[in-house]
């Protein structure tokens, strides 16, 4: 918890579920123990939410887990099953943060973990944003040290598009809006989230800027390759070409953006995404700053779903035979001593 900097240690933001089971020492990567646990607990959850200072204006609920262990893989389907009954009226939408590599390679366990909530919680919610942590490790620091860096990076795509349709400064509000109707229009089951920028020349441009047809070359350039940055960093690896549903949101200063940009970006989203219905938004806030926040959801088919299905499925099987084995061996033993007596 000492890792926790920015939620409140009061009852309200840090609830401990399953004492009576665990004593709070988690559940040792047992999925179901999770969920048994989150159920019987969800009431204490639930009052804690109810507390929260606008609660009722809220748009929607986003839930947030890792997916390789026990309480958190456990409790996710069953807290967002509860958040769907209670508040019927609102989306509630999940993150999933899939294992690194060699988590998958050293317990098996996380595998299973892993399927089982991904097909719990896809059967639930409105969207499942999936986040793939072995994606974050090329970057240029060690995963044992950065943590929070690697973190930061999961959440940077989501402040623009959770800032955008609530900003309250006119000079920050766009042109066109990406607001929470936008939003909620476009996830839709399996989603991956990218984002990508590229820095701008702190220099004041001249007035007659825009018949400029270099600098206008070059904006555009500069939008192109923020997009293609967001494309290639989406959180999960899939083909564009499978989304039934897209977005992209541009933030950069006020005057670096006009509609042959807006135009350019759809257009090239478009030819990635073709079977997709698209919208977009413009958020004039950034300094120095141009970036791109892009949204695939209602994906068809996301390859390493799939391959946690087939797996854990396989993993089964293997566990069963194992556990098999193990019980003939055992009754081999008892035989063998069923004559030697015992002091007990």
């Amino acid at each position: 918890m000492a890792t926790i900097q920015t939620i409140k240690p009061d009852y309200q933001h840090r609830i401990l579920i399953g004492a009576g089971k665990t004593r709070g020492h988690g559940v040792a990567k047992l999925n179901e123990l999770g969920a048994e646990i989150a159920r019987e607990d969800a009431d204490k959850i639930m009052d804690a939410l109810r507390a929260a200072k606008g609660l009722y204006e809220a748009d929607a609920f986003m839930v947030i887990s890792s997916t390789a262990g026990g309480t958190g893989s456990g409790a996710i389907p069953i807290i967002t099953n509860v958040l769907k009954e209670r508040f019927a009226d609102k989306p509630v939408y999940t993150i999933l943060v899939l294992p690194f590599e060699h988590e998958e390679t050293a317990e098996e366990m996380a595998i299973y973990n892993t399927a089982v909530c991904l097909k719990s919680t896809y059967s639930i919610a409105d969207a499942v944003i999936l986040i793939d942590n072995q994606r974050y490790i090329k970057k240029d620091f060690s995963l044992k040290n950065n943590i929070y860096e690697i973190n930061r990076l999961i959440v940077e795509p989501f402040f623009d598009l959770l800032c955008a349709g609530e900003e309250k400064k006119y000079k920050n509000i766009g042109a066109k809006v990406m607001d929470a109707g936008d939003i909620i229009q476009t996830l839709c089951g399996w989603t991956a989230i990218g984002y990508g920028e590229v820095k701008l020349p702190l220099i004041t441009l001249p007035k007659d800027w825009s018949s400029n047809f270099g600098k206008r070359g070059e904006k555009s350039f500069k939008g192109l390759q923020a997009m293609d940055e967001a494309i290639k960093e989406l959180s999960i690896d899939c083909n564009p070409q499978e989304a039934g549903r897209a977005l992209f949101l541009i933030s950069s200063p006020g005057k670096e953006m006009d509609m042959t940009l807006i135009k350019e970006l759809g257009d090239h989203l478009r030819g990635l995404a073709s079977q997709a219905i698209i919208r977009n938004g413009d958020y004039p806030r950034e300094k120095g700053l141009l970036d791109v926040t892009v949204i695939l959801s209602e994906l068809s088919d996301v390859a390493k779903v799939r391959n946690y299905y087939v797996k854990a499925s396989e993993l089964a099987q293997s566990i069963k035979n194992r556990q098999g084995e193990r019980e003939e061996k055992a009754n081999l033993v008892e035989d063998a001593g069923k004559d030697v007596p015992t002091l007990l």
